[in-house]
C-alpha cells in the first residue's frame, strides 16, 4: 500500500519559522501597551479576575 498525497510532503525552507521568530523578536509595544500607561487597572483586573468575579 502506497502512501496518500496528503503524507508526501515536500522539505520546508523554514519560512513560516523565520517569520514567526521575527515576530517573537519584535517590541512588544506592537501588541501590548507599555507598562507605564497600563497604571494600577491591570493589577486590579487581575485580582478580579482572579477572585472569581467576571463583571
Amino acid at each position: 500500500m502506497t502512501k496518500h498525497l496528503a503524507d508526501k510532503r515536500k522539505p520546508t525552507t523554514g519560512g513560516r519559522t523565520r517569520a514567526f521568530m521575527q515576530i517573537a523578536r519584535s517590541a512588544r509595544e506592537t501588541f501590548h501597551k507599555p507598562r507605564e500607561s497600563a497604571g494600577p487597572s491591570r493589577l486590579l483586573q487581575f485580582l478580579r479576575i482572579a477572585r472569581g468575579r467576571t463583571f
